[in-house]
């Protein structure tokens, strides 16, 4: 699903990521720990097409996306790729229905049927009572249901999650983590998440920890 080769990264003198090697496969869950300013977000920025290495390539189903750039670009993305954040970035003049159908609307796709599998998400997500909620009227978990079910709008290949669960409370937590378990279990779908929580890290496939830019170990559950 996901191939990353000899990826390193600087700003300025300050070295980030320092060669990073790296596969995943389709339907696997990935988290990536360790310290701040070990480069993980980077890392993960950088595979989800977001940021660009100094050298290195990254591979995600077949393509290249490192060699893509402008419109071809930001199509594979907006396809193909699912975030989900630390905070949920909903648009708040919108409701919820309206946020999460966003990203198949810019794809172009027709209203009726993006909104249909909207609400179909929602409602799988246990959100399906918030469809003309302001993201203010929602609690955090529900915020961050809708965001995920945004990610998902598109059927992406692959979501990238960057601190997810870091601004809910343990309840919320717990249940977010496991809905990337569900998710998996009924899609299919592949996630790779950096966390600082060592609960949701130890619910995934795979484990990868790193330390001053580079991947330190690798754990399998």
């Amino acid at each position: 699903m996901l191939k990353v080769k000899g990826i390193t990264k600087s700003y300025a003198k300050l070295s980030v990521l320092k060669g990073i090697d790296l596969e995943i496969h389709n339907n696997e869950i990935v988290s990536i720990m360790g310290a701040s300013g070990a480069g993980k977000s980077t890392l993960l920025q950088i595979m989800g097409t977001l940021d660009t290495p100094n050298d290195g390539a990254v591979w995600i189903d077949n393509t290249e996306v490192t060699k893509l750039s402008g419109d071809d670009l930001a199509k594979f993305r907006n396809e193909k790729i699912g975030f989900v954040f630390q905070f949920h970035n909903l648009l708040p003049e919108f409701t919820a229905l309206e946020n999460v159908c966003m990203p198949a609307l810019i794809a172009g796709k027709q209203l009726h049927e993006v909104e249909e599998k909207g609400k179909q998400l929602m409602r799988q997500l246990n959100v399906g009572d918030r469809f003309d909620h302001k993201p203010t009227e929602m609690s955090g978990g529900e915020q961050q249901r809708c965001a995920i079910a945004r990610a998902l709008i598109n059927d992406p290949l692959i979501i990238f999650a960057d601190e997810p669960s870091g601004n809910l409370d343990s309840n919320n937590a717990e249940g977010l983590h496991q809905l990337f378990i569900d998710l998996r279990n009924n899609f299919n779908q592949t996630f790779v998440i950096v966390t600082h929580n060592h609960e949701l890290a130890k619910m995934a496939d795979r484990q990868l920890w790193m330390r001053d830019g580079k991947i330190e170990l690798m754990e399998q559950e």
